[in-house]
């Protein structure tokens, strides 16, 4: 008599149980996807791990819909945070997104219910799946996040944001050496929206592209290379590049000809920083610290400070922020942002510049805190950033800051969601 297969027998298994825990993660725990994929995929061969996450960013992308089909498949709601509700979300997300036959999808899903309402799940899978629904493009975004932006932005901008989450976000690289930037759009297949920048085509894998062992470039996105673009040329001139791992922007500034001291806090990120800029051969002093406690020995030119934040401006690809980050989030963001601010002001010379800049979509961490650090600083004044320093198709704002909010560069693929603002050092602060 055949043997029933025990539930770590079932193939593919493993990797289910690992989403499940990834998700939790996300959703309960208010954890980044990234950071806990290590943690809920541990052991796991890279091809399994590579599975689990897109079964999570999938489910994330389309969370409101699969809830929406799981709500009208039962008599009663699931809560929100009921296992049952997230097994059906991997179990129909497999289908409906990543082409999983139904079969495999509730073979691997009923497991993850043990001891739980297992009938409950195989029935509400099964009716769903038997009207053959399709998922809604582009995506529905949470409806808090779009009356959240729509406020901000006005009634049109949650429609754009939903459908550029629908398109694969485009991959961007930096160039090393600037003047160059026809030669390698050429040999890169790609094209270039300003010096420095190659757009690559759609399925381009990155480490086997002409250049990346030698280190003629590096993967940016074009809208966060618009902060160190608005300090131009460094002749040797003193930089800070606070927050700066894992150095896209310390490495644009040394490309650049500034003296750089790329400063963070996090011993890992510095480590890919490290890695970046022997792979570039280009040079840096690279300093791990808390920005809260640290201090420059002596005043600098220019510092740019990519300030932490909700980074709700990536969330095409990364859609765990619409799920994890709420007003609270981003009102502790920015206080910690205005903080930051108020610290470095200090280490900039009289006539000296400060960058900032977040990939925010949110006028807290944009906007209002450049407004409220100007009330603050009367020695410090924008200085507007100029069409010609800026990527074709991306202008200044009426107040002379850069902000790129979807639908920027649509025609080419779109681009992150970015806020950068140009300060001069006007005076010594009284």
């Amino acid at each position: 008599m055949a043997r029933s297969p025990r539930p770590d027998d079932i193939p593919g298994l493993p990797a289910r149980r690992a989403a499940l825990r990834l998700l939790d993660a996300v959703l309960r725990r208010g954890d980044p996807l990234e950071l806990a994929l290590h943690g809920a995929a541990q052991g796991l061969p890279s091809a399994d791990r590579a599975l689990v996450h897109a079964i999570a960013a999938e489910t994330l992308r389309h969370l409101p819909d699969l809830d929406a089909l799981i709500d009208g498949a039962t008599r009663q709601p699931l809560p929100d945070d009921a296992k049952a509700r997230m097994v059906l979300r991997i179990a129909l997300v497999q289908v409906l997104a990543l082409g999983t036959a139904p079969h495999a999808a509730i073979a691997t899903a009923l497991p993850l219910v043990d001891g739980g309402p297992r009938k409950l799940v195989h029935g509400v899978f099964s009716t769903v799946t038997r009207a053959q629904p399709v998922l809604p493009d582009p995506p529905t975004l949470p409806p808090e996040v779009a009356a959240r932006w729509a406020a901000q932005w006005g009634e049109a901008m949650p429609e754009t944001a939903a459908r550029s989450f629908a398109v694969r976000p485009p991959v961007d690289v930096s160039l090393r050496d600037a003047g160059d930037s026809d030669r390698w759009a050429e040999r890169l297949g790609g094209i270039s929206l300003a010096p420095g920048h190659v757009r690559l085509p759609d399925g381009a894998a990155i480490t086997d592209l002409p250049g990346f062992g030698e280190g003629a470039w590096w993967v940016q996105d074009i809208a966060a290379s618009c902060p160190a673009r608005l300090l131009g040329p460094g002749e040797g001139r003193a930089a800070l590049d606070l927050c700066a791992a894992p150095g896209g922007k310390t490495m644009q500034l040394a490309a650049a000809g500034w003296r750089v001291s790329a400063v963070d806090q996090s011993k890992k990120r510095l480590e890919r920083l490290r890695e970046n800029m022997e792979r570039t051969g280009l040079s840096a002093d690279i300093v791990q610290a808390d920005l809260r406690q640290w201090k420059p020995d002596a005043p600098v030119d220019a510092v740019l400070l990519d300030a932490p934040c909700s980074a709700t401006g990536i969330y095409r690809r990364h859609p765990d922020v619409l799920h994890r980050i709420g007003p609270r989030q981003i009102a502790e963001l920015a206080e910690l942002q205005a903080e930051l601010l108020d610290r470095c002001a200090d280490w900039v010379k009289p006539g000296g510049t400060i960058i900032y800049a977040t990939c925010s979509l949110e006028q807290a961490e944009g906007e209002e805190q450049i407004a409220t650090f100007l009330d603050r600083r009367p020695d410090f004044a924008t200085r507007p950033a100029l069409v010609a320093e800026l990527p074709a198709g991306i202008a200044p704002t009426q107040d002379g800051w850069v902000r790129t909010l979807p639908g920027a560069l649509d025609a080419q693929g779109g681009a992150d969601g970015f806020f950068v603002a140009r300060l001069e050092r006007t005076a010594t602060r009284v």
